[in-house]
This record gives C-alpha cells, structure tokens and sequence, in this order.
C-alpha cells in the first residue's frame, strides 16, 4: 500500500513541467468569428467561424442577401481570408479614385493580401482567388468544409490581423463611374463582379482543451475557466495524496 501511495504523491514541481509542455501544441488551437459588415453598399450579411487544430482548419461561412445573378447566371462571389496588414475593413476614406466604390486593390492598405481561399471545393491557396467556379453561388450559400492551413493564415490569425472579405456588388447599386470601370483585377470584368461586398476582423474566441480519456483523465471541454478547474482538482489531488502519504510514514514510524 506504501508503495502505492508512493507513486500517487507525484510533486507540483512534476505537474508544472507537463503543462509547460503540453502548451505548444495548444498554442495554435482555437476558435475565431466574425460578423460580416457591409461595404460599397452592399444589403448582405454574413457570419464565419473558423476552428483550428493543429494545421487543420474547420471553416463555416453563412452568406445572405447579396446579388442573387450575374449576367443572366448565379453570381458566382468569391471570398478569402486576407492578412498581413491592419487587420481592418476599409472606410469611405479608401475610396481613392473618388468613384464612391472602394476597390479591392484600395482596400488592400487596410486588409492586406490575400492568404487562403474561402473555395467552395479544390484549392484553398491564393491561387485560386478569382476561381469563380468554385465561388460561392446566388443570393445566400453556405461554405462548410476542413482543409490544411497555410503558415500565413495561421500567422494572421494570431496576430489579430486575418479579415474575412467576400466579393461581388450588384452594379445597379452603384455610382456611373463605378459601374462604368473595370476590375482592377480582372479587367475582362466590371468594377461590381470583384470588390468587396462583406468584411470583417476574425477574433479569437475561447481556447479549445485537448480531448480527453483514459489515458490522460481530463473530461472533453472547451474554454480557459475549464481548463483551470481541471489544473486544479489535479493539484487537489496531488495534495490530498501527498498529505495521506504524509501521515501513513508519520504513523509507521510510531
């Protein structure tokens, strides 16, 4: 029984180094949200989570209300997480060529570049950016898919910097000037079909703890308080075992 006890009085000091080294690989785990906002006038809204483990990302963009067709077809909208900028949707001010549109190329100062495509399907890089095929398709759509996150993504996400930016205006919402101008990105296209429609600043939420088991003890849960009560029943009863250890050697050496 001694021997048992022995083994149960396991030191804080023990504890301690486990977490410290446990907290790499939960580093880049969590949850991040955005509640889209309008630009360029646009009636749409949308919401997006995206769930990290590891270099996996579960991704979950809603879309409603935005310009249902595009000549004479579903209009194909494409969005993409940006970074390596301010980390914020432009204002009015971007507007710099004064035709009351702000272009993707003027918001850039504000969002940064492009570092993964919200694809409906196939690539995820910033190749695939003006993909239309795999765009998002007509008034409301929902992108719900998992895929492998590149280093920039998962750069910007913890630096606060990652601005989810969904594309494509209905041009008859727009001034003369903007519906007269071409994409400043694909010129074969109009103004309307590229420039930012939605955005919003993706936020960490709570942090997600490891799953748990047999072999580790600690229940599955999400969120920091969680965490801490887990921690802390664990040095309770460390303590409790160490204190019965304690008073069994006091006991048997009377």
């Amino acid at each position: 029984m001694n021997k048992t006890l022995r083994f149960m009085a396991v030191p804080t000091l023990a504890l301690a180094a486990l977490a410290l080294s446990g907290s790499p690989a939960m580093a880049h785990d969590g949850s991040y949200q955005s509640t889209l906002k309008q630009l360029n006038g646009s009636a749409g809204s949308g919401t997006i989570t995206v769930d990290v483990t590891g270099n996996q990302a579960h991704v979950v963009l809603k879309v409603s209300g935005m310009p249902a067709t595009f000549m004479d077809a579903p209009y194909p909208h494409v969005q993409h997480i940006h970074g390596g900028a301010k980390g914020v949707c432009p204002d009015p001010s971007a507007d710099k060529d004064g035709d009351q549109v702000i272009s993707t190329t003027e918001g850039a100062p504000s969002y940064g570049g492009i570092v993964t495509t919200l694809s409906t399907s196939g690539d995820t890089s910033p190749a695939a950016g003006l993909d239309l095929k795999v765009g998002g398709q007509g008034a409301s759509y929902t992108v719900d898919r998992t895929f492998e996150m590149n280093a920039e993504t998962h750069a910007a996400l913890e630096a606060g910097t990652a601005v989810v930016v969904v594309h494509g205006l209905d041009p008859a919402t727009l001034s003369a000037a903007g519906q007269a101008a071409k994409s400043d990105l694909a010129p074969t296209l109009p103004l309307a079909a590229t420039s930012p429609a939605l955005c919003g600043t993706l936020t960490a939420g709570q942090m997600k703890m490891p799953a748990g088991g047999a072999a580790t003890g600690v229940a599955t849960e999400t969120g920091t308080d969680t965490g801490a009560l887990a921690i802390g029943s664990g040095l309770a009863l460390i303590a409790l075992a160490g204190g019965t250890y304690a008073v069994r050697r006091r006991n048997a050496a009377a």
